[in-house]
């Protein structure tokens, strides 16, 4: 089952049921298939962009990233069961891959953010098994050289799960471009978990992310980079979701 926020359709699956399915069909090779992981800036960004918004319609599994849409569909009396952040979803499943034997790759982040997240991550998880990584110079989706060597890489090294932080709607696109002649049964975008993971970017303290705050603690740490899309971006968003439940959407 889904939920409607603001045109988009939320999967209604909690943390663990996402896992298992992303896991399941990671372990049974199957399709190639991929997840998209909204928050309130897609929600706006899915409003404008006719390319994003298709991929979406496409995905195999659409997670509610961000606290914003828990309160969003609780507000439109349709409440979701919980969140799928995209950092603790990444972290869960290489703790699960490690256990099962499934293969993983990290495209994107910042340069040396993938490769210090397999560091962190091996360390905890000795049996994980990452087969590569890899992050794109600037501009590299507009260099037909550069994406050829790209996909070369993943195919090469054959995960089962692709992990891409190249940032939205980035991220997304390049996915929904190249997942069916990559192969890999699963590619999730994932945004900036491997700097998070890797400690390069720093993380809400556990009390500001169950208070719904991690947006406001991200503001503070990279006032530059984000404060259009939360000073801006988020009355944006609950105009449109107060137009939603006043029957104006």
């Amino acid at each position: 089952m889904r939920v409607n926020i603001c045109g988009i359709e939320i999967d209604q699956y909690s943390f663990d049921e996402v896992v298992g399915k992303i896991v399941s069909h990671a372990l049974t090779k199957g399709v190639p298939e991929y997840v998209v992981t909204p928050n309130a800036m897609h929600i706006l960004t899915l409003q404008q962009d006719a390319d994003f918004r298709n991929i979406y319609d496409r995905a195999f599994l659409v997670v509610p990233d961000g606290v914003s849409l828990l309160w969003a569909a609780k507000f439109l009396e349709t409440p979701l069961n919980g969140r799928v952040n995209g950092t603790d979803l990444f972290e869960k499943l290489c703790a699960i891959a490690s256990e099962q034997g499934l293969k993983i790759f990290l495209l994107g982040g910042r340069p040396g953010a993938a490769e210090k997240a397999q560091e962190t991550l091996q360390n905890r998880h000795p049996n994980l098994e990452i087969t590569g990584t890899y992050c794109p110079d600037y501009g590299f989706e507009n260099r037909q050289e550069e994406l050829e060597l790209i996909n070369s890489k993943i195919q090469a090294s054959a995960p089962d799960i692709l992990f891409v932080g190249l940032g939205a709607p980035k991220q997304e696109k390049w996915i929904a471009n190249n997942y069916l002649s990559l192969k890999v049964p699963v590619s999730i975008g994932i945004g900036v978990s491997f700097e998070l993971v890797a400690d390069m970017v720093s993380r809400a303290p556990v009390w500001m992310q169950k208070a719904g705050l991690e947006w406001l603690f991200r503001l503070i740490v990279e006032p530059q980079r984000l404060w259009k899309r939360y000073i801006l971006g988020n009355p944006t968003f609950i105009w449109l979701v107060l137009k939603q439940r006043l029957g104006m959407y």
